[in-house]
């Protein structure tokens, strides 16, 4: 099964197929081996326990050394942990507070939106980023430095009209991955097929709603879609779809973990966490300026 996060469903992503996309995969017109349903098992001994390729038994020493050796850990495999993901989201977080931290002291607040091209290249990172088919971390990093300098100096720019909004945000965004991973692990929430068409094609609905949005504020039209009691209801839809988009990343996380995805995959789920909460911070941001009356 293919992954139904945008960012993973990418080749050389997460799949529960025959193999895993874009790593070991086989050559046009020849089948893959079947060693059961997991796609990384590759057991060359799979046919005779005891035996080498050509029917040469071990002999009793070398059964005897292999009983002996340490079990295989992560480092051995080379197979994604938790603790691989953990480590590459903190990294990818870092980079994105220090660089926040950066616009906020250095970018003055009447100039904030020159951080907009800041922002313009990042999305950019992250399009090739979620397309390239083998995991970069140097342009990860590179995006969450863009997009970290970005939101430093819009959450500075908001905080001088409205005290105490960014640090609002930040805790607003912690409460809904802090929910999102409990529901999520106590069983409350289950990525289901239908699950995911479902909140796929709201997401799509949102994001064609706020485009036509944008393009109607250039025209000095205004549909009320980011004010007033609209504003708060299609804010809040945005916070829910953040929320749906962490059960994916956690849900592939999971899955990859479990079906031996490659270490350097833990980039890619990294990739997906912080996409992920940044959207749910700019949505949280919207949503307290409505609260609090900035429009």
């Amino acid at each position: 099964m293919r992954s139904r996060n945008p960012v993973f469903s990418r080749e050389g992503s997460f799949t529960r197929d025959n193999q895993y996309a874009g790593f070991g995969a086989q050559p046009a017109g020849q089948q893959a081996p079947a060693y059961g349903n997991n796609p990384y098992a590759n057991n060359p001994y799979a046919d005779n326990a005891y035996g080498r390729p050509g029917g040469q038994s071990l002999t009793d020493q070398q059964l005897a050394e292999m009983y002996g050796a340490p079990a295989a850990g992560p480092a051995q495999t080379g197979r994604m942990t938790l603790d691989d993901v953990v480590a590459r989201t903190a990294m990818t977080l870092l980079t994105l507070v220090l660089a926040g931290a950066v616009a906020w002291f250095v970018v003055p607040v009447e100039k904030y939106a020159i951080a907009g091209v800041a922002a313009f290249a990042a999305m950019i990172i992250g399009l090739v980023v979620s397309f390239k088919r083998s995991v970069n971390p140097a342009l990860i990093l590179t995006y969450a430095a863009l997009e970290g300098f970005f939101l430093g100096a819009l959450s500075k720019a908001l905080n001088t009209l409205l005290q105490g909004i960014a640090v609002q945000a930040v805790l607003g965004t912690a409460a809904v991955f802090a929910a999102v991973l409990i529901a999520y692990k106590s069983g409350k929430i289950r990525v289901t097929p239908r699950y995911t068409r479902i909140g796929v094609s709201i997401a799509m609905g949102f994001v064609i709603l706020m485009l036509v949005n944008l393009v109607a504020t250039m025209f000095g039209a205004d549909f009320g879609f980011r004010s007033g009691p609209l504003g708060i209801v299609v804010g809040l839809v945005g916070i829910a779809l953040g929320a749906f988009f962490l059960t994916l990343d956690f849900n592939e996380i999971e899955e990859g973990i479990r079906y031996g995805a490659p270490e350097r995959e833990s980039w890619r789920a990294a990739f997906g966490l912080t996409l992920s909460l940044v959207w749910i911070y700019l949505e949280m941001l919207r949503l307290i300026a409505i609260l609090r009356g900035d429009d």
